[in-house]
């Protein structure tokens, strides 16, 4: 028992440090930063202006594939480094089982591709 805590006591204490200083930085700006407000900085609105139509109106598709795209790049790169790492150890399943994740995220890409999620207008 004594050694299992012992191997975790580390992990706990840079939990506790981390915190600490996420706090620490969640409330030193109340401190430390003039606290000025005004009417425009209060608004609900950090454009500048007012809405011009009703927030619950319909988003444009391209919205979601933007999200899409972005999802498809992260879990790319997350899995990418420990593969890359692991290379000489997984194998050739292991290279394949990768190469057809790659496939699944190309289609993905193309699909993004060709809906236009690539031109901004």
């Amino acid at each position: 028992m004594q050694s299992i805590c012992g191997e975790y006591l580390p992990v706990v204490i840079f939990a506790a440090i981390s915190l600490l200083i996420a706090c620490g930085m969640l409330v030193a700006p109340l401190f430390c930063a003039r606290q000025k407000p005004y009417a425009e900085k209060q608004a609900p609105y950090e454009c500048g202006f007012p809405a011009f139509e009703d927030a619950r109106q319909r988003f444009d598709v391209r919205y979601y594939l933007v999200g899409i795209l972005f999802i498809i790049f992260d879990l790319e790169i997350v899995f990418l480094f420990p593969w890359a790492i692991s290379l000489s150890w997984i194998g050739l399943f292991g290279f394949l089982s990768m190469v057809a994740f790659l496939v699944v995220l190309t289609v993905g890409f193309i699909y993004e591709w060709c809906k236009g999620a690539m031109e901004w207008d």
